[in-house]
């Protein structure tokens, strides 16, 4: 018997469908927040809080305020870009605001964004704040497209709808 959230599924065909041209648009949005985030991270490191530029000597707070502006600004650009081009081909599925998605689409990063800030963290003291970022990012890009695929943007909605017409076109004599 199959069930209408069969997740082991859905993770599958998320995976298979990072080697997808969805996944390349994903990452062209996802290189534009790279560039929204590397910038304001820059900004608000080298503007607003004048950190020191002693190797090993990190001022975590400053940091931390810094990646936070930095990643809400990136969220906002890649939510945007992601609704607008990326799953584009989705929006009948999309019954949300655009406020409300982006509180999903939020969530859904929730875990990517933690991941991000821990690892910048843990990678600050050894090397160049911008470069540990990046580093964070790309480890963490392909969870967020997983998570944001699947719930987001409407793939379990979109195999629900899917299952279902199967069923009434199967149950046709």
């Amino acid at each position: 018997m199959r069930t209408g959230f069969d997740l082991r599924g859905k993770f599958i065909a998320s995976f298979r469908g990072i080697f997808s041209l969805r996944f390349l648009k994903f990452g062209t949005v996802g290189v534009s927040g790279i560039v929204v985030n590397q910038g304001v991270l820059y900004i608000a490191q080298e503007f607003i809080f004048h950190v020191s530029h002693v190797p090993g000597e990190v001022n975590w707070l400053d940091l931390n305020l810094s990646l936070g502006l930095a990643i809400f600004f990136a969220t906002l650009n890649n939510f945007f870009w992601n609704r607008l081009w990326t799953w584009a081909d989705r929006k009948q599925l999309n019954d949300r605001t655009w406020f409300l998605q982006f509180g999903q689409y939020t969530l859904s990063c929730g875990l990517s964004i933690a991941l991000q800030v821990a690892f910048t963290n843990l990678m600050a003291p050894h090397v160049y704040y911008l470069v540990a970022n990046f580093i964070a990012i790309v480890f963490t890009s392909v969870l967020n497209f997983v998570l944001n695929d699947i719930w987001t943007f409407g793939r379990v909605k979109l195999l629900n709808t899917s299952n279902s017409q199967t069923k009434s076109s199967g149950d046709a004599p």
